[in-house]
This record gives structure tokens, C-alpha cells and sequence, in this order.
């Protein structure tokens, strides 16, 4: 029996995992503690066994999702944790492949290729980018999964479209100006 059960799902920083650390107090070591996982866009898978009072590693395997590691996707992850008949649940928006895509284009963006106006429009559109990010996690954690998807969508939409037109830049005003 757990005095006060609780679960943390930590973020890994890497594509192919997920990190649940039990931060449950236990009376006595639990009997049986599993979890339930429903993966966006691949369904429910049962029992998983935890590690109680440690750290829980899942991929792509262990989900049974992939018979290799592959990324895992992005989306609304629901957990539901069974600890001798004790259940708490929580709800996740993973938006890890949209991050790294996210830090990808700010890091191409070449700050001294354009000049002061695309500049100053390339961080706006980022900042809103970053935004519709944010906007969609904080929906996913309100329990607003429409609105979180809808957001999650349009981040990367503009993303996309910021990666394709390369933000405007041409480098002709640096190799003019600068050179």
C-alpha cells in the first residue's frame, strides 16, 4: 500500500525513450506495480512492469510498437499506474521530434545572412512557433487534447514552412554589406 503514490515522466532528451521515476511512499514494498500505456496512433499496451521506487526506461520495443528501436512518436501519451490496486493516472504531450525539428531551424538560421528586417521577422516566427509548442503541451497537461492537437498541428505546419523558405534569407545582403 503506498502512502502517497505518485509517478514522474521525466523527459530523456533522446527521441527513443521515455522516463518514469516512481516518487510514491510506500508502508511496505508493493506487491505488483504495472502500467498502462496508450501510445498516440498505436493503441493501448497493458501491464508493463515498473520499477517501483526507481526509474522505468520505455521505447519503441518495450511498447511493443517496433521488433527494433525506432523513435517514439509524438503526441498525447495517457499513463495509467497500477500499484497493488492503487491507480493514478496521467496524461503527457511528447513533443520531442517537434523540438529537435524546432532547434534544427533555429540553428541553420544564420543570424548575420539576413539583414535587420528578416531577422527580426525570422525570430518572430520562431517565437510563435515556440509558442504554438508551449500552447499545445500546457493543453495536453489541462486535459484539452483537441486543442493540444490542434496546436501541436500548427507548429509544425509553420515549421515547415519557415524550413522551406529558408526565412527569406538570399546571403546576398551579407556578402554586400559584410564582405
Amino acid at each position: 500500500m503506498a502512502t502517497i503514490l505518485n509517478f514522474l515522466i521525466l523527459p530523456t532528451y533522446d527521441l527513443n525513450t521515455i522516463a518514469i521515476v516512481d516518487a510514491s511512499t510506500y508502508d511496505a514494498p508493493p506487491v505488483f506495480a504495472v502500467v498502462e500505456v496508450e501510445v498516440p496512433g498505436f493503441g493501448t499496451l497493458s501491464n508493463i512492469p515498473i520499477v517501483t521506487e526507481g526509474t522505468t526506461i520505455l521505447n519503441s520495443v518495450i511498447l511493443e510498437i517496433s521488433v527494433d528501436i525506432q523513435p517514439l512518436p509524438d503526441g498525447i501519451y495517457c499513463f495509467r499506474f497500477d500499484v497493488d490496486d492503487n491507480i493514478v493516472e496521467k496524461r503527457i504531450m511528447r513533443t520531442d521530434k517537434i523540438q529537435e525539428k524546432f532547434d534544427e531551424a533555429f540553428m541553420k538560421l544564420d543570424m548575420m545572412e539576413c539583414d535587420r528586417a528578416i531577422k527580426t521577422q525570422s525570430k518572430v516566427d520562431l517565437n510563435t512557433i515556440y509558442f504554438f509548442i508551449q500552447g499545445s503541451i500546457a493543453s495536453a497537461n489541462n486535459c484539452a487534447t483537441i486543442e493540444s492537437t490542434k496546436l501541436y498541428i500548427q507548429a509544425d505546419k509553420m515549421l515547415n514552412n519557415f524550413i522551406r523558405t529558408n526565412c527569406g534569407c538570399s546571403g546576398n545582403n551579407y556578402l554586400i554589406n559584410f564582405q
